[in-house]
């Protein structure tokens, strides 16, 4: 293990340690049951104690720092506690955007009085924050965005519509970027405003989506009182904090997609797995279909490929200063591993990969199919694979505009 600070030998018996003592034995390899309230899943008892002693230790944001709440730990000692977790089959209980992408971004540009406010609860999985970016007319092209912001002396007055807020609808927060010059050019004038989603004035409608979840929802605000004091950074400088934020946001989904977290969730297994079930072995023991052979074992290259870069950029950003404009090439490229590793899933299910609902199917196969439409999101969501594409142009290669 590369020396990243802290003596993390040393501290893995504290890790182990502490686990043990303080890990409920009931959520043992129990993934999902230990995150799900984190997007409004039922928090069992046991999972609101392991919580709470989690967040109390600091270590649910183990490398945040220890005035705020967190863990205070060296990238090593995380590393170590990541890996304590995983050999007694335990997750994180706390997570959410508050953590991936709100947090770090509030530590860079927030005030010592809205850290001191707004950290310590995220660290304890107290409270949702959700995202409150695109519109109607300014998804891609965000910089449009109307969402006005009047300054009214004490407070300001927000009036106008979010669409795509994942987990409004169990949101206490929302990190939001609303117009407050409305004179200004486009990519000026914008601002960033913490709006309490308990507020009069805010409406939540969730959004059906193609697989049958609502994970999306539409924010309508009408003359919704925000106290000045939840402006953070720069007054109409609030693009370049936005464009930070997304920073993180496109690192935290491009860990999720390496780990298979979105898309092919719900996959209970490999996608050679499925293959050899469904498709068959030859009298080699190969699988039956050459083709898709090839394909699988290019998708297993690619994937390999691309966690261990990702794990390499995550590195390598705890060592400067978070992610840089390169997040981008990795939300890409995950995004597209992320839909194949879901298409040939289905595809291998063959006719099993034809159901909706009802009997006729296993569970799994209907997970798998489900997984497959919601895949359909991750080249839109956290920035379009196109608008990815013209950041690492721009950012990463330095190539001039198209005349």
């Amino acid at each position: 293990m590369a020396d990243f600070g802290g003596d993390a030998e040393a501290f893995r018996l504290e890790a182990r340690t502490w686990l043990e003592e303080n890990f409920p034995k009931s959520l043992k390899d129990k993934p999902a049951a230990q995150t799900a309230s984190m997007m409004g899943g039922e928090e069992t008892p046991e999972v609101k104690l392991w919580r709470e002693r989690m967040g109390a230790k600091g270590w649910g944001t183990p490398t945040w720092p220890k005035p705020y709440g967190g863990g205070g730990l060296s990238r090593a000692e995380a590393a170590v506690l990541a890996e304590e977790m995983t050999r007694i089959g335990a997750r994180n209980p706390i997570g959410g955007m508050g953590v991936s992408m709100f947090g770090p971004t509030l530590l860079e540009y927030g005030t010592e009085a809205q850290k001191a406010k707004h950290i310590p609860p995220i660290v304890r999985g107290e409270l949702r924050w959700c995202q409150g970016y695109s519109e109607p007319g300014a998804g891609s092209d965000l910089a449009s965005l109307q969402t006005r912001a009047e300054d009214k002396g004490d407070h300001y007055l927000v009036n106008g519509q979010k669409i795509w807020t994942s987990g409004a609808q169990f949101a206490d927060w929302c990190y939001c970027l609303v117009r407050t010059d409305p004179k200004a050019k486009k990519h000026e004038g914008i601002s960033f405003l913490m709006i309490d989603m308990h507020a009069p004035g805010v409406e939540v409608r969730p959004i059906l989506l193609i697989n049958g979840t609502s994970p999306f929802c539409e924010t309508f605000f009408t003359d919704v009182i925000v106290p000045k004091e939840n402006q953070w950074g720069p007054l109409n400088g609030g693009w370049t904090v936005g464009k930070r934020l997304l920073q993180f946001e496109r690192d935290s989904i491009s860990a999720s997609l390496g780990a298979g977290a979105i898309g092919a969730a719900a996959a209970a297994m490999s996608v050679e797995d499925y293959a050899k079930q469904y498709v068959g072995l030859d009298a080699s023991g190969r699988l039956a279909d050459a083709d898709l052979r090839r394909r699988i074992i290019e998708h297993k290259m690619e994937n390999t490929a691309f966690q261990l870069t990702v794990r390499r950029a995550a590195d390598e950003a705890k060592s400067n200063q978070g992610p840089s404009a390169a997040s981008s090439i990795m939300k890409y490229a995950g995004a597209k591993i992320a839909q194949e590793r879901t298409e040939l899933i289905v595809e291998a299910l063959g006719a099993a990969g034809l159901g909706w609902d009802g009997e006729g199917f296993e569970r799994d196969e209907l997970a798998s199919v489900r997984s497959w439409l919601r895949s359909k999101a991750n080249s839109i969501e956290g920035g379009s694979s196109e608008i990815n594409l013209n950041v690492v142009s721009k950012r990463v290669l330095g190539l001039p505009d198209p005349k």
